[in-house]
């Protein structure tokens, strides 16, 4: 349905479904037998269908957690893991910790009594680890493995060669249905029966079950010509279904932070122009740098006579499903990450969506009653769009997943089974990496005792080299506030009402012109003494506290790692000097830094750019780094 997104008043109500009517209720008895009978389960539901909270409460309830036993729910972000978990937690009328809990990276929030777990196919994969046929759960349910991340491919993989040792164990993978024929042949391999019936082509490894889709119909509508701005146009739509549609609240999909705040920043200032009897609009974000906490927020019910405003990243694409979304505004674009193994950069870069993420985003409507999707770009546009996003692992710096695998014993990696297989130049370049930091030896085998320790840190291997050089270098407390600050992801600093001007003036207060990573140990220093008991000065340094708070955490965490290797960490010079004064030399901090990083060397150049030590790539400071101010002053100089 091509339109200039014209906006219709129709508008049907109707009341949110309580869990026994969702679509998975009336196939409560086929997913058990299933479960029950065969090894593998193949789940094909899209959104608003139950799956994610309901099925792991059926099969608790069907007695899959006797004798202590416990139900793993993956999921590829941990907002989803998060947010889910609460909801499950709610429903089963307990404790979230207890009876329901989640694990994600450096938070864990479950105890012995916990049946069933939510957490990242990461932290599964770490389980592995400790325990190599996950031994202690019964059932493992992959969710949204559709989405085809790293870590689920490379769980899907484990999970493989576990059910060999463990006819016990049930698998259970979620997916949408593009792609639920190729887990069940992935899974059923010889066994796989791809001229067969429907019903049988798992043999006797697996089936594939069919939820209904969603509720309720959500009409469709593109633009006529394709926007020039697509957030100038996001926000004008938010504004047009906001005064010509009915009640329910807007989730609008941008590709990243600054888009997303951009955004909501406009939404507050033309809001407070409108009439004064008009509805209020609440703006939220939601993206993966914020807290638990922070985006706990959107799923609060909005104020009366309030319409909410979600503005997201593709993290609202997942399970995280948000009751009251009526309307959606899809940009059409996502940032992807793709890995250049001849530069050794990975970037973060906009593009389309494929067809299969824009089916998924309409889908985040009409789960509560009749919705709408206004996708800011053309039919024609959408018709040219790839049908499915390329794999992770096609496109990633696979070191870490490599250290991994052979933390798992699993020594020859072209052998492995993938779900796809990655290009050979990944794979190769990924070994090259290690091996220059020493990880692994002359035969691709993991170093004793670095290697090894650096598997076992929840880092990247890079930055757990300069975590685990840090003690030669005199320098290991502040090393390990780098590394928690590293692990935050950008989310440090807050905008204030949209001013980036007093952004960047707080940052000055912190800044030192050895760069971004001391200027990170001079924040965490400050936080620790001066503000982790006084919310207040956080906010008067524009410095997220939540996100301080969670720094602190982390950095108990990896000294706990650093002390079970036998390492003792001086903390008796950190944090007495202020922040115009580091604890130790700054020189012997950065020689730390480029025992992980050297691959990284840049020289400045006079025009404000960087060339880098290896090849010679032309590069530019991303504007939130403090090498982007200092590349802004730089005078060029004559020929």
């Amino acid at each position: 349905m091509a339109s200039e997104l014209e906006i219709s008043s129709t508008f049907i109500p109707a009341l949110y479904k309580p869990a026994a009517l969702l679509p998975i209720a009336r196939h409560r008895l086929s997913l058990l037998y299933l479960v029950e009978t065969y090894p593998v389960t193949i789940v094909v539901g899209q959104t608003g269908s139950g799956k994610t909270t309901q099925l792991p409460q059926y099969l608790d309830q069907a007695g899959w957690c006797a004798d202590g036993k416990a139900i793993a729910v993956t999921q590829p972000r941990r907002v989803a893991a998060t947010t889910v978990a609460a909801r499950v937690a709610e429903e089963m009328r307990c404790k979230l910790g207890e009876e329901v809990g989640y694990s994600i990276r450096f938070e864990d929030v479950t105890s012995a009594s916990t049946r069933i777990k939510f957490l990242t196919d990461g932290m599964l994969l770490r389980e592995v680890l400790v325990d190599p046929l996950l031994s202690r759960y019964s059932i493992i349910m992959v969710d949204e493995a559709h989405e085809r991340s790293l870590s689920t491919d490379i769980l899907l993989g484990i999970l493989k060669k576990i059910m060999k040792r463990r006819p016990d164990l049930r698998i259970v993978v979620s997916s949408a249905t593009l792609q639920a024929e190729d887990f069940l042949k992935f899974f059923a391999g010889e066994q796989f029966q791809g001229d067969g019936e429907a019903g049988e082509l798992g043999g006797s490894i697996g089936r594939i079950i069919s939820l209904e889709g969603r509720m309720y119909p959500v009409d469709i509508l593109y633009l006529e010509n394709p926007a020039e701005d697509y957030v100038e146009r996001a926000v004008k739509t938010v504004f047009d279904i906001h005064l010509q549609e009915g009640d329910g609240d807007i989730l609008v999909f941008l590709t990243g932070r600054e888009e997303i705040e951009t955004t909501i920043q406009l939404i507050t200032e033309r809001a407070a122009t409108l009439h004064p009897k008009t509805p209020a609009l609440l703006p939220l974000p939601l993206y993966s740098g914020l807290t638990t906490d922070q985006q706990m927020y959107v799923f609060e019910p909005a104020p009366e006579n309030t319409r909410k405003v979600i503005v997201s990243t593709n993290i609202a694409e997942a399970s995280v499903t948000i009751n009251g979304i009526v309307y959606v505004v899809d940009c059409g674009f996502a940032k992807l990450r793709a890995y250049n193994p001849s530069t050794g950069i990975e970037t973060l870069t906009a593009v389309p969506i494929s067809k299969a993420a824009a089916v998924q985003r309409a889908g985040r409507a009409g789960r509560t009653k009749p919705g709408k999707c206004f996708r800011l770009y053309t039919q024609q546009a959408y018709e040219k769009l790839p049908d499915a996003t390329v794999p992770e692992i096609q496109r990633s710096n696979l070191a870490p997943v490599i250290m991994q695998l052979k933390a798992l014993g699993i020594d020859n990696i072209v052998r492995f089974d993938f779900l796809t297989a990655p290009p050979a130049d990944l794979v190769i370049r990924a070994f090259e990496l290690l091996y220059s930091l020493g990880a692994v030896d002359d035969y691709a085998k993991l170093t004793n005792p670095l290697g090894v320790r650096m598997a076992e840190l929840a880092l990247d291997p890079m930055l757990a080299k300069v975590l685990l050089s840090a003690r030669s270098f005199n320098c290991l407390s502040e090393i390990l506030s780098i590394a928690a600050m590293i692990s935050l992801q950008g989310s440090i600093w807050v905008q204030h009402e949209g001013d980036k001007k007093s952004v960047e003036s707080s940052r000055r207060k912190f800044a030192v012109e050895e760069g971004d990573h001391l200027t990170y140990l001079n924040v965490y220093q400050a936080f620790v003494t001066k503000g982790k008991k006084d919310p207040k000065w956080c906010r008067d340094n524009l410095l997220n506290y939540r996100s301080m708070q969670r720094a602190v955490s982390i950095r108990t965490q990896l000294k706990r790692y650093l002390e079970r290797f036998g390492y003792q960490v001086d903390e008796t010079l950190s944090g007495r000097h202020g922040t115009a004064d580091l604890a130790r030399p700054a020189e012997q901090i950065q020689r730390c830094l480029t025992t992980g990083y050297f691959a990284h060397a840049a020289k400045m150049q006079p025009d404000g750019t960087f060339k880098t030590v290896s090849g010679g790539l032309t590069l530019h400071a991303h504007p939130t780094s403090l090498m982007f101010v200092r590349a802004r002053h730089c005078q060029c100089l004559p020929p």
